[in-house]
């Protein structure tokens, strides 16, 4: 009996042995671990659908046209790409759903993604080690997180660069933004933009993100851009009044053309994201009441060549999806964070195992990831990282001017793409 349980105990204490060992050399049994063992990759797109507020089918859709693409080629590097998606909700129990659905599917990675609750997802994607590749840009944690690898600047260098291009044509500025956390951080923003343009201040109008009813912020928008600013630039506007409420901005501005049509019409703006091509589509095209709109975006305009292989790949692979739109910065965005994986996955050998982990470190040793021009070469080393307050993952602070010509989003004539890295540097902190 004695020989017994002491070789019992002297098996257990082997065992113990090996599975510390296997823990410290990386086995794949690790969380995190095994999404890329075999000939599959498996990856997660979320994004919020059918909701009240705002929606972003384009992402999930254009993940999935993209799936059906690249495995038509046989896939990357040889592994196949398996894409989930899962609706966002537009709730932070939803985007922890998406996550922990990411992390049960052993993804190696959440890619192309839109969500306003960063914590909520953010938490248990990097408990488990999970990358989160090219999310829009809503949530501050996704430029805080070490874990998070941006493609474009988000919301902070949009609303910096829409007060830049306001703040050479407005005297004054109104801004109607949602009543929430995020919705707080925009007139910070905004003003950061105006200020490196000697303006004074934007007036904060704020609107619940879900309201149909816009007619108390469009009179008080109104209100705050009527009178002389007593500017001696004859090229400035009176006024301007730039709204950003995702879907309900068309909303906004509806109401706003109702609520006085007598009256001189301020000049009108948003950010790609509120505004959108499909948008002017929609209401009008050259008679729309977004016609001279300007917009602020991170991309080139939805003309330009550069677009060409994204536009094809929809064509050929998204198979009638109406809601994956060349147009939508939704769709471009993800577009632009898988062909970040592409490239990162690339540089592994054909037969090594991938997993989360190793995916994360990758990213964190890139030089150089190209994306077609669409964006400045990126890169998410220590060194990359820039000293925006509340923001130390902007790697790409770079925006285009557009404005609405005969229907058409074009490039707003006189103005080149533009860093505002060094505006947000001197802006106050906002996360």
């Amino acid at each position: 009996m004695t020989i017994s349980r002491r070789t019992a105990s002297l098996s257990r204490t082997l065992v113990a042995t090996a599975m510390g060992a296997c823990l410290l050399a990386g086995c794949g049994a690790l969380s995190g671990g095994s999404g890329g063992s075999g000939d599959t990759l498996t990856v997660m797109t979320f994004a919020p659908e059918g909701t009240k507020a705002t929606n972003m089918p384009g992402m999930t859709g254009m993940a999935k046209a993209y799936e059906r693409w690249v495995n038509s080629k046989g896939g990357i590097n040889g592994r196949k790409l398996r894409v989930l998606t899962c609706n966002e909700k537009n709730t932070a129990n939803g985007a922890a759903d998406c996550a922990r659905k990411a992390i049960s599917e052993k993804a190696v990675a959440v890619v192309g993604s839109y969500s306003q609750h960063g914590r909520a997802f953010m938490a248990p994607l990097e408990v488990e080690g999970i990358p989160f590749i090219g999310g829009y840009g809503v949530s501050s944690e996704e430029f805080q997180s070490t874990l998070s690898y941006p493609v474009n600047g988000g919301q902070p260098v949009l609303i910096a660069g829409a007060g830049h291009q306001l703040g050479r044509a407005c005297e004054k500025v109104a801004l109607v933004r949602p009543d929430t956390l995020v919705g707080d951080t925009l007139p910070v923003l905004l003003n950061a933009g105006l200020r490196a343009n000697q303006m004074p201040d934007a007036s904060d109008i704020r609107a619940a993100e879900d309201s149909a009813d816009f007619k108390p912020q469009a009179r008080e928008a109104l209100t705050q851009t009527s009178g002389g600013g007593g500017s001696k630039d004859k090229d400035k506007n009176n006024g301007c009044v730039t709204a950003v409420l995702g879907e309900r901005t068309e909303t906004f501005f509806d109401a706003f053309r109702r609520t006085d049509p007598q009256r001189k019409k301020p000049q009108i703006a948003s950010v790609l994201g509120s505004v959108s091509q499909s948008l002017v589509d929609r209401t009008g095209g050259k008679d729309s009441p977004f016609e001279g709109a300007y917009v602020t975006s991170w991309y080139p305009v939805a003309t330009d060549p550069l677009w060409q292989p994204m536009k094809k790949v929809i064509a050929d692979f998204a198979f009638g999806d109406d809601t994956v739109d060349a147009d939508d910065s939704g769709t471009q965005t993800t577009w632009i964070a898988y062909t970040v994986l592409d490239q990162i996955i690339r540089g592994f050998k054909e037969d090594e195992d991938i997993n989360a982990r190793k995916v994360a470190r990758a990213l964190n040793q890139a030089q150089s990831v190209k994306t077609g021009g669409l964006t400045p070469d990126l890169s998410w080393r220590y060194q990359d990282m820039r000293a925006v307050a509340g923001f130390p993952r902007i790697v790409n602070g770079r925006v285009t001017f557009q404005i609405v010509q005969s229907g058409r989003l074009v490039a707003q004539p006189g103005e080149q793409f533009l860093d505002m890295t060094p505006t947000l540097e001197q802006a106050p902190r906002t996360a």
